[in-house]
């Protein structure tokens, strides 16, 4: 991407995805009239030049404690300052006394939200692998896992609320300690039932996994989240804690797509292989893209390997993608998430979703 092009892809995101983030909106344009925290952007590999990454290393030298004019706008951080003509005095601030650790960030960080309100599709679309393989033992692959936070969906106590204003529980029974994520049934079908399906196995694939034992990593993980959602800061960090005690693997691996044919090998006689991707489409590029979707047709055809794929609808190979729900109020259409399955030769749309889980439209 063109320097001279990053203005207008910082306004754009701030004025189109920070609806709900004041703060974001007002530092995306403070940081758009901002040479330096152009520069910075203007670090970053070209598949990484995106808005939400200089949101995040900015958000992470805050949590870190050694960005305190800064601090004083983040509710993450304790602030309570509104947004104000001082915004931009405070951002050159950051900018002139963490240039090191941003630059790091730009240079080598990804965006790796791990957002296990997903969860809420995941859970329903792992009940439909089971019913459409006849098999109720699954071995999961976390593609982009991140810090393998949705390897532990069976975990987490999930809550559907319809329109009627009915909840359903699904997962784990709340607890106090688990990680809890609510969301909204759209529409008329009926919340899928407990088909008896059980993970086996829960293993993730990652250029950078997360160790969420190393505070500095867990704290990346939080500073991807935005400033003012204290609900998804504290799930987060409960579901770190579970994640520590749940039997998993997560490797790292410059080449993932590669490394999809060799977990093969270590799934368990019977157990049907699912391979997960949420909101990674999105980052790779187009010959990737490419090898990805001829490596799964190649594996559904010789290992019975099923595609559990949730991204932005303009990513999905299928050419009758479904029309979207009637939103709830406020809610942006622009990240609406379609989530298919893709088994043998066969793929279905399953749901669309909010890409945090905030509702769900079962299809």
């Amino acid at each position: 991407m063109d320097h001279d092009a990053l203005p207008a892809l910082l306004r754009r995101f701030g004025r189109e995805e920070c609806g709900l983030e004041p703060l974001y909106a007002a530092l995306c344009e403070v940081a758009a009239a901002d040479g330096r925290a152009l520069a910075l952007l203007a670090e970053a590999p070209p598949g990484q030049r995106k808005a939400n990454l200089l949101l995040a290393a900015l958000h992470e030298r805050v949590l870190a404690g050694v960005a305190p004019e800064l601090a004083a706008y983040y509710p993450s951080a304790g602030g309570r300052r509104a947004p104000d003509a001082a915004l931009a005095t405070a951002l050159s601030a950051c900018l002139a006394s963490q240039w090191p650790a941003l630059l790091q960030h730009l240079r080598h960080g990804a965006t790796q939200t791990n957002e296990i309100g997903r969860c809420v599709a995941i859970w329903p679309a792992l009940g439909a692998v089971a019913q459409v393989t006849g098999r109720h033992e699954l071995a999961l692959l976390d593609f982009g896992c991140s810090a393998g936070l949705n390897l532990a969906v069976d975990q987490y106590a999930l809550r559907y609320r319809g329109d009627d204003g009915v909840a359903h529980d699904r997962g784990a029974p709340r607890d106090g300690r688990r990680a809890e994520v609510d969301t909204r049934w759209l529409g008329a079908a009926p919340l899928p039932g407990d088909t008896g399906w059980r993970l086996m196995q829960r293993d993730g694939l990652d250029p950078a996994p997360v160790n969420v034992d190393d505070p500095e990593r867990l704290r990346w993980l939080q500073a991807c989240l935005w400033p003012h959602d204290a609900a998804r800061r504290k799930r987060l960090a409960r579901a770190a804690a579970q994640m520590q005690a749940l039997p998993h693997r997560l490797r790292q691996a410059d080449d993932c797509i590669a490394a999809i044919e060799p977990w093969l090998a270590t799934v368990p006689a019977g157990a049907q292989p699912v391979l997960l991707t949420s909101w990674v489409l999105y980052y790779l590029s187009d010959a990737d893209l490419a090898r990805l979707r001829a490596t799964i047709d190649r594996l559904a055809a010789s290992h019975g390997l099923a595609w559990l794929c949730g991204d932005l609808a303009a990513l999905s190979a299928r050419g009758d993608v479904p029309p979207p729900p009637l939103l709830p109020a406020g809610e942006p259409a622009t990240s609406l998430t379609l989530w298919t399955l893709r088994h043998g030769a066969a793929e279905r749309a399953l749901a669309w979703s909010h890409p945090h889980g905030r509702w769900i439209h079962w299809l």
